[in-house]
């Protein structure tokens, strides 16, 4: 047993302190808090430039003023001026007075029209804005024509109430699943990241020790079933030291400017989410590790050089992209017919049934099913990759096909 914690903190010890490890933890840690902090960056970047000057060329000398007043509705920073003929507003734009003008005019109904002319149009935001101001005034114009009061107006363009109720009590309610659609997408992504990543590190790390013939050294001394089960360990204890660093830098930033982002964080309850999803979101992520870590550590153990093992995980590669793929599908049709039955699958089940835990009420057997399933499958395949790991860090030589899983299971036996 000392021999296995001895291979244990090795890996993750050596791990730790490598530079890639170093790089990626602190790039995605300044991910976080620039996500975090977006609102304060754009605001830096805008600081000198609040106002939109905007010309404008009234053809029907009727239609400023009731435009300006929309345009203010919509967004205070546009500052508006306005040109008596083209001409002066062409050259405003070419001296860079002005970003741009519109020319408005009255059509054949007396409606009016705009053509908005700019050095650049890659600006939405200025085009929305005049757009809809326009089309706000031509209603204001037309409902006027027709005789329509302000109130009846205000009636007309009223949102329609509309309200969802779930005739089952343990159904999520609106603002539950609105909550639970964000959170389950978060650490979707996050299983999906860390399994890819890990798992492939974990066959890396064999193929390089194969390659540099270290593990003719260590078979010697060390069973290859505690070497394999020592490096899925170790690398899982360095997944969670980086996810712990991640997490926490990230909670704090989102902490400290909650009040930024209240939008996203009012849609999410971040304050309010469920222990139990996040305890679902734990056991998922171990097992899920723990089944790929091991489908990756004797994949790995099958090739001799490091250039081979991507061709060689691929498949492992495909099955969680698959699983992911599925998942976010099912995050807009959770309670599909689909998602129910992959969700019973080893290899789709921590992804597709936290999914479903966590936006619908799964009865708890399908919970306990789809557990005992998946945990099945990993000591079966922990008992196969055993063997075929055994084997297979005995093979050298040019190697990138899955037919090698039987060559070194063969070989174990004759051993």
């Amino acid at each position: 047993m000392s021999k296995f914690w001895i291979i244990l903190f090795h890996t993750y010890i050596q791990k730790l302190k490598t530079k890639s490890f170093v790089f990626t933890t602190i790039i995605t840690a300044l991910i976080l808090i620039g996500i975090t902090n977006i609102n304060n960056i754009i605001n830096f970047f805008e600081k000198d430039s609040k106002s939109v000057q905007i010309g404008i060329v009234d053809s029907a000398n009727e239609l400023y003023n009731p435009f300006k007043e929309q345009v203010a509705s919509f967004d205070s920073t546009f500052k508006l001026t306005e040109y008596e003929a083209e001409t002066d507003a062409a050259k405003a734009v070419e001296k860079e007075e002005i970003t741009g003008y519109l020319l408005m005019e009255n059509d054949s109904q007396g409606l009016p029209r705009g053509i908005y002319k700019a050095r650049s149009l890659t600006d939405s935001d200025i085009i929305n804005v005049l757009q809809n101001a326009l089309q706000q005034t031509k209603v204001s114009i037309a409902t006027a024509e027709m005789g329509l009061t302000s109130e009846q107006i205000e009636q007309l363009y009223a949102p329609v109430e509309f309200h969802q109720k779930a005739l089952v009590k343990e159904a999520k309610t609106e603002e539950e699943l609105d909550q639970a659609r964000g959170l389950v997408y978060i650490l979707l992504f996050i299983i999906y990241v860390n399994v890819i990543m890990y798992g492939s590190m974990i066959a890396m790390e064999v193929a390089t020790e194969k390659s540099s013939r270290v593990m003719e050294i260590l078979v010697s001394s060390v069973s290859p079933v505690t070497q394999m089960f020592a490096k899925i360990l170790g690398v899982a204890l360095l997944s969670l030291t980086q996810l712990s660093v991640i997490l926490l830098v990230g909670y704090a930033s989102f902490k400290q400017n909650l009040s930024e982002i209240r939008g996203f964080a009012g849609s999410m309850a971040v304050s309010e989410i469920p222990i139990g999803t996040i305890m679902y979101a734990v056991l998922f992520f171990i097992l899920g590790y723990l089944l790929f870590a091991t489908l990756a550590a004797f994949l790995g153990s099958l090739v001799s050089r490091t250039e081979d093992v991507q061709p060689m995980i691929t498949p492992m590669t495909l099955l969680i992209v698959g699983a992911f793929l599925i998942a976010m599908f099912g995050l807009g049709k959770p309670e599909a017919s689909f998602i129910k039955i992959t969700s019973f699958i080893p290899f789709f089940t921590p992804m597709i049934m936290f999914l479903r835990v966590g936006m619908l009420t799964v009865p708890p057997w399908e919970i306990i099913l789809s557990i005992l399933l998946l945990t099945g499958t990993i000591i079966l395949l922990s008992i196969f990759g055993a063997r075929v790991y055994k084997g297979g860090v005995l093979m050298y030589g040019q190697s990138s096909s899955l037919k090698d899983i039987k060559k070194a299971f063969l070989l174990t036996k004759e051993k």
